[in-house]
């Protein structure tokens, strides 16, 4: 009898990482190692696991937690087999401006978000390195190439994870490795984080631009691990932000400046002093989708980052030709 395939997912009990262990569950039957810092809510998630047909391994712990992360690949591999794919997802952000981040919360959104992501990979690597086989996919974001406002924190550690992996895809190249890895770039998705996350501002916080549901995100996941490419842009917004910071930065900054903090703002007042996740779990707010679930808006284009610059490079190429024209038009035409 064919054994399931054995996934890890780490950030697993709410928002994306539970979409993204449904959904392996439910088209693999796969069997899940869950990651997270609330053992109620991975309980939980474990049950609809289960329920959908796959096998769950229950793991609590903090992924800024090296040994932790560690031995908990070891107990998966124990227990569920040899790991066939790990999802690193976890995250913590902060909302508002840099002047007003104390350098606690600094260092912790640093830690989970971009160092608990190399830790994952790490601890993925080693086992997955000596059978020359498995699959890595980071859960990324537009906001990994193209900063927000009040976001400073979390885009800093997204782009720092980007830079690490790269580096990381290289040595693989080199030591001729059959890993994979494949690092996929989100575009806002409707998950707790708007609920639970630490904030600075006045009013409470919102996704900015187009809001995709995490359920489209999970089934995107699965498809990656199916066919793993470099890296995947998910929805045109994000692929818009991504190749629209590299043809024009400096409008993309001036554009944000007007329009990034308020659009990121509802017109809800903040309840100063609410329980946030940035330390501690927060009880009761485990679950798949945040608060804006209307209108439903569906993931039609699933974009390589490869093509899509291929696409780029060649409008700018078609541009840059013009341009070079109507120049030597100007040079060398009849003169008045």
């Amino acid at each position: 009898m064919e054994t399931a395939p054995v996934v890890c997912v780490t950030g697993a009990s709410a928002g994306i990482g539970r979409a993204i262990a449904l959904a392996f569950a439910a088209e693999w039957g796969a069997s899940i190692g869950l990651i997270a810092r609330s053992k109620e809510a991975l309980d939980e998630v474990a049950r609809e696991v289960e329920r959908l047909g796959g096998e769950a391994l229950v793991l609590p712990l903090d992924v800024a937690d090296e040994a932790a992360v560690h031995d908990a690949a070891d107990r998966i591999e124990r227990e569920l087999g040899p790991i066939d794919v790990w999802v690193n997802n976890a995250m913590v952000t902060v909302f508002g401006r840099v002047r007003d981040l104390e350098p606690e919360e600094l260092r912790r959104v640093t830690e989970v978000t971009y160092l608990g992501s190399a830790f994952g990979i790490q601890a993925a690597l080693r086992h997955m390195s000596g059978r020359d086989r498995g699959t890595v996919i980071q859960i990324g974001s537009a906001l990994a190439y193209r900063s927000i406002p009040l976001q400073a924190a979390y885009c800093g550690a997204k782009a720092a994870i980007r830079g690490f992996i790269d580096g990381l895809r290289s040595e693989l190249i080199h030591d001729g490795s059959g890993v994979r890895i494949s690092m996929v770039q989100l575009p806002a998705v409707n998950t707790p984080q708007f609920d639970w996350a630490r904030s600075h501002m006045p009013r409470r916080a919102r996704p900015m631009g187009k809001i995709f549901q995490p359920e489209d995100i999970g089934r995107a996941v699965v498809r990656v691990a199916e066919r793993p490419r470099r890296e995947v842009w998910l929805g045109a917004s994000a692929m818009q932000a991504i190749l629209g910071n590299y043809a024009l930065p400096g409008f993309a900054d001036r554009y944000l400046a007007d329009n990034a903090v308020e659009g990121q703002l509802t017109a809800e007042p903040e309840r100063q002093g609410r329980p946030d996740n940035l330390f501690e779990t927060v009880p009761g707010l485990h679950r798949m989708r945040g608060r804006f679930g209307l209108p439903r808006h569906h993931l039609r284009l699933t974009s390589s980052g490869g093509a899509a610059r291929a696409a780029s490079f060649a409008a700018g190429v078609a541009l840059v030709g013009g341009l070079g024209f109507l120049v030597h038009a100007a040079l060398t035409g009849p003169r008045r």
